[in-house]
């Protein structure tokens, strides 16, 4: 992909307006296009934590696997997220996976070096960067507080409202999420087995709060689903 285009998707991200049109072209010269098709391993637990990625499309799922094998998907990324930028704070090896979930994933990986040139010299932009590792800090702990403190069914109708807010588009009264998930995608993020995920929703659906589809969930109205 040419630099100007590689450039406007830069300017997308949110961290890009504390940066100059020289920075910018400094992030883009280091920047490799990558496209990769569904279920590919972007990188593996333990891999070398040397790049941050910058999602332009599609969606990527990051997460663990349990000592039984099981997965355990810790965070959903959509078009204009980080991954990745653990190696900010320090961290030479992944912890985690990476994985594509869209039939097409398109990204663009920056070498760890760069950002933390450009963090020395922009303290904006350091700034922003680690609000944006706070956040998903505090993401993951309520999501590790929900596992511990909730049942399950709370926990699907948390995850739920996560994502109307996060995603959702509202359709008169009713909040409309394309989410692109399997049941046991949904299962392995609030940590229940799909048959447990496939029968709350089938709840919900008859209590006529939500209706939903493969790739879709409509949420009737937010304030009454609890």
């Amino acid at each position: 992909m040419d630099a100007p285009r590689q450039v406007d998707y830069l300017r997308g991200f949110s961290f890009a307006t504390g940066l100059s049109p020289l920075e910018l072209e400094q992030l883009t010269a280091v920047a490799e296009w990558r496209t990769v098709p569904k279920h590919t391993l972007i990188y593996l637990a333990d891999s070398p934590s040397d790049t941050v990625c910058l999602l332009v499309k599609g969606a990527v799922k990051i997460g663990i696997y349990s000592p039984d094998g099981r997965e355990i998907i810790k965070s959903i990324q959509h078009p204009y997220d980080l991954f990745g930028e653990l190696g900010l704070s320090g961290e030479l090896r992944r912890s985690e996976f990476a994985c594509s979930m869209s039939q097409e994933v398109h990204y663009l990986s920056i070498p760890i070096a760069a950002f933390q040139q450009l963090m020395r010299s922009n303290s904006a932009f350091a700034q922003h960067l680690m609000d944006v590792m706070g956040e998903r800090l505090r993401r993951a702990e309520r999501q590790w507080e929900s596992l511990i403190l909730k049942d399950v069914r709370s926990r699907i109708v948390e995850f739920l409202k996560e994502s109307a807010g996060r995603r959702g588009r509202q359709v008169g009264f009713e909040t409309l999420v394309k989410h692109g998930l399997t049941q046991q995608d949904i299962a392995n993020l609030v940590g229940a087995s799909r048959q447990t995920v496939t029968a709350v929703l089938n709840e919900l659906k008859k209590s006529n709060l939500i209706y939903f589809n493969r790739n879709t969930i409509l949420i009737r109205d937010m304030d009454k689903l609890n």
